[in-house]
């Protein structure tokens, strides 16, 4: 009796932190997404007291967006800036949802775009390009396997 080889394996297949680190990966060694020169200097929300203390923290919060935009099609700046917000805490006062940086994940997606895996979608938003789906899928593929 033969072993169930599954045939295509998509982003919604494995495990969200695996796929990330390995896109994350993938942007930093392919070259073509290019880091801001501010990205040593900025906080991900106004709420945020300091930097990320990971270096490649950018890299990470690109494949997040990428991976949120393929799950969701449609997605923009403003629906990525609440799925990234936080909580903001203010004292002795109640906590309240506070949103990312916009700015950050417009540049995101920007790059995101160059790199031909995000396109702008008619009715406003971001989709996945099926270049951009293909690498996804590819990738996610190498970690349901085991080989990040």
């Amino acid at each position: 009796m033969a072993t169930y080889e599954p045939q295509g394996v998509s982003v919604r297949d494995v495990a969200p932190a695996k796929f990330i680190k390995a896109y994350a990966d993938h942007l930093k060694n392919t070259g073509r997404f290019e880091l801001p020169p501010w990205v040593d200097l900025v906080k991900t929300g106004t709420q945020k007291e300091l930097a990320p203390y990971d270096p490649d923290w950018y890299y990470v919060r690109a494949a997040a967006v990428a991976r949120k935009v393929y799950l969701r099609p449609g997605r923009g700046v403003g629906g990525l800036t609440k799925a990234f917000g936080s909580v903001e805490r203010r004292g002795t006062r109640t906590n309240h949802h506070a949103r990312a940086s916009g700015g950050l994940i417009r540049h995101i997606l920007q790059q995101l775009e160059t790199m031909s895996v995000v396109e702008k979608t008619e009715t406003g938003g971001r989709k996945v390009t099926r270049e951009g789906q293909q690498d996804l899928d590819r990738i996610a593929g190498a970690v349901s396997r085991g080989d990040e």
